[in-house]
């Protein structure tokens, strides 16, 4: 994606929609110091840009009922680009996994999976190691309390 020119009115626009998604349009506004339509125009250039991916809820998971949230580390059993293309291919299909990252160093993979259960979670893990998306091994990380979720502090990435 081409990088797109930001003032500081378009940083805040965007930090604020990081927060507060559902926030008025007249509030929003109101917020970043603009009148409604140049705030409107400013989200639509900035959405056209690419910047805004798309708008969404976060919802309370404890509220729908038990689960549990696990990170997990990967390695793969080859570094061929073909064996990387598979597992996030197979990564891609799996509804559990709703984050997946590579990384550098000494693991390929970050996860991030939310099921029911440990033993809802066991068995994908089973059945990632079963199919042929190429782990070698994997280190799992079972979340046992939220300590901090924010969205980035936008202002401090901006150019």
């Amino acid at each position: 994606m081409q990088s797109t020119r930001l003032d500081d009115r378009d940083i805040a626009i965007l930090a604020t929609l990081c927060r507060e998604g559902r926030i008025a349009k007249t509030d929003l506004a109101a917020r970043v110091n603009l009148s409604p339509t140049p705030c409107w125009e400013r989200m639509k250039r900035l959405e056209k840009a690419g910047l805004i991916r798309g708008y969404r809820a976060e919802i309370d998971l404890a509220g729908l009922g038990p689960h549990v949230q696990v990170f997990v580390t990967v390695e793969l059993e080859s570094h061929r680009a073909e064996s990387f293309q598979i597992f996030e291919r197979t990564i891609d299909r799996i509804d559990e996994v709703v984050g997946c990252w590579a990384i550098g160093g000494g693991y390929d993979y970050l996860m991030q999976v939310v099921t029911q259960d440990v033993a809802s979670f066991q068995t994908l893990m089973d059945g990632l190691l079963e199919s042929r998306a190429g782990v070698r091994r994997y280190f799992s990380y079972i979340v046992t309390k939220p300590v901090k979720e924010l969205p980035p502090a936008l202002a401090l990435l901006a150019d």
